[in-house]
């Protein structure tokens, strides 16, 4: 058709151009030679006429109103998508019934989709399977000539109060996650360098296909359409972290410059958080203790992540291989992106480098081992990780007689600190005031700052109080046996984070009890010893705050009943249950206020408030009150900062009326 439209166009140009030259050669006559003219003049109007003027009126007529009408049933059957997607992804995963009928409307809504197209997908045949299924195939192509990678849409829990999800369209490009509202937009990055994230599923949500890309910064919840999609997803991500680990060359430096000169960070909410301390920032903290100045496995300067259970400080590669080991083995954090805790920030500058190396590296010049050097090979690197913190492989271990003189020495160093004006020891109970017939002692909480204030009178307690249960003193024995959790339990009450790192590298199990002194565990004994940072760095080991002594007494009885307000609300910022009761009937608030303790009934009424908030939010809600973390986040600096200013006890005057 093509070819014939040609061959008509050259022979009605030549033979426009023949009656034009005739014209010519009739100069002479000037009615012929206008004739003529207008002739070839008229020939081609008729053939624009024909060409043009009658198709595009045809076009206007009736092409355009056809366009109109599909356009309008396309964005209506659209519409009804949309609602049948929203409506699919809102079904929860326990409720068959609910997700069969949403799975139903969305096959049907595709189906009405697609109904135009239906002759045109039987012809195609075999090149397309099934166009009304979701499952789309999708692939990861880390060299796309655009730089995406992979693109499609997902649900996004948006970080506000109501948790909110919200349809966008998402995109993996040059090493990051992005996103876009609409299609002319900006896009918005959430992740700008998957190299720091990881990616897991979800099942803890009410939503089914729901995954989470997690950075050193903050979190971002994801839905897919389908499992299948998921699973792409997930791929896709994954792909993209360890395509971008291979190649990361210069990059990966660039990456810690940039991150060593940034000065803010952002939360799970995506707001710009302060995380400079007082005075110096966590990264001149930490880098001031000797040998943290270079990566403890590599030996890589300046680095600029940590491993907080481990107290050691990483580079970037080394932060990488950390992580791929799992929680269990080390938890990696930002120094210069991430908030710390001022617990957390202690346990990194009692330990270092240099503490953790002599542990875990005290055979490797005996066993010939060479330590990686800052440009090998990825995988040699991640091969001698693994030896040092998994097989631990150059760890000493002690002999029988060896760990028995550690063990013992702890006991003296506990005793030591106990009796040094360095370190405040437990509290005793108050004496009971002088008080006049009648009269009560009134503990005001911190209850005006939540709404049913009005509903928590506060509570009134007779004027003779009786004293608190007494803690058993810590008193050192000749045990049956010697063994590296019993180094760790007597390290934990000496405060010792050296010797409870070496325990743990010489296989202690962190939750270990003592059945020769009523079933304690060395948090409970971190508790008697009164330290803060000992607390944090077994927690930081997977300790388990609930764990309870043969009294029935958990790590917060014990902080309860000693007064150490910091530990306190420690334990209850990590789920310790403060319903349990111990053989005696009591609850940690039932032993703070026979104590009259302010501070803590204050704690703990705070975060049982807290708690009956976020469960009347429903089972997924994570919010809670934010007054309650505004409260507890002081406590904890002055519990760290101030420990002095909790001494209330120390501040009670018994002769005043």
């Amino acid at each position: 058709m093509i070819d014939a439209g040609k061959a008509y166009n050259a022979a009605n140009k030549q033979f426009v151009s023949g009656i034009r030259e005739l014209a010519q050669q009739s100069t002479k006559d000037e009615v012929i030679e206008h004739h003529l003219l207008f002739l070839s003049l008229q020939i081609l109007f008729d053939q624009a006429q024909r060409s043009i003027k009658i198709q595009l009126q045809t076009f206007v007529k009736d092409d355009i109103r056809k366009f109109k009408e599909a356009k309008k049933q396309f964005d209506k059957v659209s519409e009804e998508k949309e609602a049948a997607l929203i409506k699919n992804a809102q079904a929860p995963r326990n409720k068959q019934h609910e997700v069969e009928e949403a799975t139903n409307i969305l096959t049907a809504t595709r189906y009405d989709l697609f109904s135009e197209l239906q002759p045109l997908m039987k012809l195609l045949g075999g090149q397309v399977q099934d166009f009304s299924n979701d499952d789309t195939k999708l692939e990861y192509n880390v060299d796309a000539d655009n730089g995406i990678a992979m693109e499609g849409y997902l649900f996004k829990r948006a970080s506000n109060a109501f948790k909110t999800w919200n349809r966008r369209w998402f995109s993996i490009q040059n090493n990051q996650l992005v996103y876009q509202k609409k299609f002319k937009d900006n896009p918005t990055v959430v992740v700008e360098d998957l190299r720091l994230c990881t990616v897991k599923h979800c099942e803890d949500v009410e939503r089914r296909f729901c995954f989470e890309v997690v950075s050193p910064t903050k979190s971002c919840m994801m839905q897919a359409d389908s499992e299948k999609l998921r699973q792409a997803w997930i791929k896709a991500v994954q792909n993209s972290i360890a395509t971008a680990f291979r190649d990361k060359g210069d990059e990966g430096e660039k990456l810690d410059r940039k991150s060593s000169t940034s000065t803010g960070s952002l939360d799970s909410g995506g707001e710009p958080k302060e995380r400079s301390l007082k005075g110096e920032s966590a990264l001149q903290k930490v880098l001031a203790i000797p040998g943290n100045t270079c990566c403890c496995d590599c030996g890589q300067p300046d680095p600029r992540w940590a491993s907080i259970n481990l107290g050691i400080t990483l580079c970037i590669q080394c932060s990488g291989i950390h992580r791929s080991l799992g929680v269990h083995f080390s938890k990696v954090r930002s120094l210069t992106l991430d908030t710390w805790e001022p617990e957390l920030l202690k346990l990194m500058c009692e330990l270092g480098n240099g503490v953790i190396n002599q542990i875990y590296e005290a055979r490797r010049e005996e066993l010939g081992a060479r330590k990686p050097q800052p440009g090998d090979p990825r995988h040699e690197v991640e091969a001698y990780i693994k030896a040092k913190y998994v097989d631990r492989r150059f760890v000493r271990r002690p002999s029988d007689e060896e760990l028995r003189n550690k063990v013992v020495s702890l006991s003296k160093q506990e005793k030591r600190l106990s009796s040094s004006s360095e370190h405040l020891p437990p509290r005793p109970p108050p004496p009971t005031p002088k008080l006049r017939p009648g009269q009560l002692i009134q503990i005001v909480f911190l209850s005006s700052h939540f709404s049913d204030a009005a509903e928590s009178p506060p509570m009134a307690m007779p004027a003779t109080l009786p004293p608190p249960s007494p803690c058993k003193e810590v008193v050192f024995y000749e045990p049956k046996e010697y063994s590296s959790g019993l180094q760790l339990y007597w390290a934990a009450c000496a405060r010792s984070l050296p010797d409870m790192s070496e325990a743990l590298a010489h296989g202690a199990e962190v939750n270990w009890v003592n059945t020769e002194d009523d079933k304690r565990t060395p948090l409970i004994m971190a508790v008697q010893g009164g330290s803060l940072v000992t607390c944090e760095f077994l927690l930081q080991n997977a300790a388990n705050v609930n764990q309870q002594d043969a009294q029935g007494r958990g790590p917060l009885h014990h902080a309860t009943m000693l007064g150490h307000t910091g530990q306190v609300c420690l334990f209850l910022k990590r789920g310790a249950n403060q319903n349990a009761a111990d053989i005696d009937e009591k609850t940690p608030l039932t032993i703070a206020v026979d104590a009259a303790n302010a501070d803590i009934v204050t704690l703990l009424r705070l975060a049982k408030m807290n708690e009956e908030m976020r469960e009347a939010e429903g089972p997924y809600s994570q919010s809670g009150d934010e007054t309650y973390q505004d409260i507890f986040q002081d406590f904890t600096h002055m519990a760290s900062n101030d420990p002095d200013k909790l001494n209330r006890y120390q501040q009670y005057d018994p002769q005043r009326p």
